[in-house]
């Protein structure tokens, strides 16, 4: 018996060596940013196995023959981007506000699986999903599965509204068709609506909560910037949403919106867009993020001279509050309010994304900085800085590479060709 035992013990300590040593990929990387805000190391090699990053070595190793080499010696190699603001169930067009009277779930279920498809192979290999129909549940749990292509998705679910508020799905509705939606369709009336609401996108899924503190843009109703939240209902949504690990991103434009939603503890603010030194100094006290969206306001502003693109009411918000974004951000830039990365990625096209980076520059934040606000920064925003958003052994092989060095020129971003997550190439 013990021969037999110690013969099978080294039968099973050959198949786990073997094992071990078979599969890693190799690649030579000609330049390597890993996202922690060093400078770039020249020639190194990265080492991947089983989805992680197993080694970074100086110079180019030879594989062995087991091994897959990836030659990218004529590249810059640097993290996975991170978007902390994509909608993407759907994108913007003249015929958005009727899509929810034409669409079915069905429908909506493969535009999104298509454009996180796009946004993957645009270099994006983690969003967090700021709202749509719930559809973005089941798209980040296929995509978990192997089932489709996309990002890593971190979602909220459906966001949380007043009645008549940004995302009350009903606006611009008739009569007959309005109803009453309350917390189970993600609108609240009160604190005891609120710990419901939360519950509910608790209970179908989400990993987060949004609510949309003031009124937006696109929304079919009057005011861009009116607070829309009672303080009551937003720390009740705040500490239902701490009980369950949950943090909170507050939509807001407007200043006493956000000021309210930055008292009762909300994470992020997406936006921010009448911010002004009374709303950063708040920001700064709590350690509330800014998640400016610049590529959204350009975009709304560009199209709203298209007559026809937006319903009526919607165009003047979008002529008045888009152009002011950037400005807002390079004022909070400035005064030392936390930044990280996101975009609002469907008010704009999916896979466009990274022209926020040259906004971002052209506002007055340093390339590396931008850069590190979509790698590590943004990480440690969703809580995963020791899971992605840097290149070191033991995190997930989220890697992406570009002609050119993003740290003198942050446009080569927008032409990513080469991507791998969780250690699988998309190219």
């Amino acid at each position: 018996m013990n021969k037999l035992i110690s013969a099978l013990g080294i039968v099973i300590t050959t198949l786990s060596a073997q094992s071990a040593l078979a599969q890693s990929t190799y690649i030579h990387a000609g330049s390597l940013w890993d996202g922690s805000g060093a400078d770039a190391r020249q020639q190194v090699t990265l080492i991947v196995q089983d989805g992680r990053i197993n080694a970074i070595e100086s110079g180019y190793l030879q594989p062995g023959a087991n091994d897959t080499l990836i030659d990218l010696s004529e590249r810059t190699v640097l993290p996975g981007l991170i978007d902390l603001h994509v909608h993407i169930e759907s994108e913007t067009s003249p015929t958005q506000g009727l899509n929810r009277f034409t669409k079915n779930p069905a429908d909506i279920a493969f535009d999104a699986a298509v454009n996180a498809r796009k946004t993957l192979r645009a270099g994006f290999t983690t969003i967090r999903e700021l709202g749509g129909s719930g559809v973005n549940i089941a798209l980040r749990d296929a995509i978990n599965q192997g089932k489709t292509e996309g990002p890593r998705i971190i979602t909220v679910g459906k966001s949380l509204a007043t009645t008549g508020g940004h995302a009350d799905p009903t606006n611009g509705w008739r009569d007959d068709l309005m109803g009453h939606p309350g917390p189970g369709e993600g609108v609240i009336n009160s604190a005891e609506d609120a710990r419901e609401a939360v519950r509910q996108q608790y209970k179908n899924g989400a990993d987060h909560i949004k609510i949309t503190a003031t009124g937006g843009v696109l929304s079919v109703a009057a005011s861009g910037q009116n607070p829309q939240f009672m303080e009551d209902e937003l720390e009740a949504v705040v500490a239902t949403a701490r009980d369950y690990g949950m943090h909170v991103a507050a939509h807001a434009h407007g200043k006493e919106g956000m000021l309210r939603a930055i008292r009762a503890g909300v994470h992020t603010i997406e936006h921010g867009t009448y911010m002004d030194e009374e709303v950063m100094a708040a920001m700064v006290e709590h350690g509330t993020w800014y998640i400016p969206t610049i590529s959204a306001g350009k975009y709304v502003a560009e199209q709203a001279e298209i007559e026809g693109y937006y319903h009526p009411l919607v165009v003047p918000k979008a002529r008045e509050i888009g152009p002011l974004i950037q400005g807002t951000f390079a004022r909070a830039y400035e005064y030392g309010v936390n930044i990280a990365f996101g975009t609002d990625a469907s008010v704009f096209p999916h896979a466009t994304n990274a022209i926020e980076f040259q906004y971002m520059v052209e506002a007055g934040m340093p390339a590396r900085e931008a850069l590190l606000s979509a790698t590590s920064v943004a990480a440690g925003v969703l809580g995963l800085e020791n899971e992605i958003g840097t290149l070191k052994p033991g995190m997930s092989a989220d890697l992406i590479a570009v002609d050119g060095d993003p740290l003198s020129d942050v446009t080569v971003l927008q032409q990513v060709d080469w991507v791998m997550k969780q250690g699988q190439v998309y190219d």
